[in-house]
């Protein structure tokens, strides 16, 4: 907080993976919550305590959610069919929840990122990317490993669950590559949260082991006979799996690298917090039968 009271510009900006906290509230918040239509919105209640409780504990000058709308629609289903295939479509009463999530987020005064062809992880990337060319540091909220790629020098990543924060060089400790090598790492290991199955045979460790040894999947293609020499448990079955797998490891690597050019606005202005929208806040908490507590900490956030 600067002098005057409200937040601090040079604070760094918080993008947070609103669908993730959204999954975990409904997952976690019992289904004893309704609205004033009878209509389950347990998971709107715990998003907007998390929501709540970040807000008062960041004070961000710049803060944006990012939500996912594109889970059959994102431009890696037509490079992929198979991407994210393995993954169930929220069912109706869930996705009344997203949208009313998305409006008690916007009457906070901060800003939604959502796309149809873009992923939330796109839509944060392209984000990051912006506000890094204008001087900005980022802080991204999530738990997901994909945005290990995305740290900068002075961007952390924050598992608000646990409480963990990490910036570049906490993702080799968790993963054993830099960020620079983590699209190339799942590309070669896979992501089956995502569907992607990787290249036959090659575990985390050793794909960690080949992009510490290459540096990046295209040196690793472009020198595979040499992995047949290297210290490697079957490290020529290894070279042979990457011969036949080149072209897929590539494809793969299409679909693990975060996009930096998913629309958002230019600029910083976009992503700076504002007042919020009191009467529609309001509306929204009679709506969804928010208690005295949930009200007052709302209406806190918008003075």
């Amino acid at each position: 907080m600067n002098a005057e009271g409200f937040p601090d510009d040079r604070l760094p900006a918080h993008l947070v993976d609103g669908s993730l906290y959204v999954f975990r509230a409904w997952h976690s918040m019992p289904d004893e919550f309704l609205d004033a239509d009878g209509h389950p919105v347990n998971a709107v209640h715990g998003f907007a305590r998390f929501l709540c409780e970040l807000l008062e504990k960041a004070r961000p000058a710049h803060v944006a959610v990012a939500f996912d709308a594109s889970l059959t629609s994102s431009f890696r289903n037509a490079i992929y069919p198979a991407y994210k295939a393995n993954r169930e479509l929220p069912p109706p009463e869930l996705e009344r929840q997203f949208v009313l999530c998305r409006a008690i987020t916007e009457a906070l005064g901060v800003s939604v990122l959502i796309d149809h062809s873009y992923e939330a992880d796109d839509l944060i990337g392209s984000a990051l990317w912006n506000l890094r060319g204008h001087g900005l540091p980022s802080v991204i909220v999530s738990a997901d490993k994909d945005f290990g790629q995305l740290l900068g020098e002075h961007d952390e990543q924050w598992d608000y669950a646990r409480n963990l924060r990490w910036g570049p060089a906490g993702v080799h400790e968790k993963l054993g590559v830099h960020p620079h090598q983590v699209a190339d790492y799942l590309a070669l290991c896979g992501d089956a949260v995502d569907n992607i199955p990787g290249v036959p045979g090659i575990g985390a460790k050793t794909a960690a082991a080949l992009l510490a040894h290459f540096g990046s999947l295209d040196a690793l293609l472009e020198r595979i006979d040499e992995v047949a020499f290297l210290r490697l448990r079957g490290a020529a079955a290894c070279a042979q799996k990457l011969r036949e797998h080149a072209e897929a490891a590539l494809l793969y690597r299409r679909l693990t690298r975060i996009a930096l050019d998913a629309p958002v606005s230019p600029g910083t202005d976009a992503l700076r917090r504002q007042r919020g929208d009191e009467a529609h806040l309001d509306e929204l908490c009679a709506k969804l039968r928010f208690g005295p507590l949930t009200r007052s900490r709302m209406r806190a956030l918008l003075e």
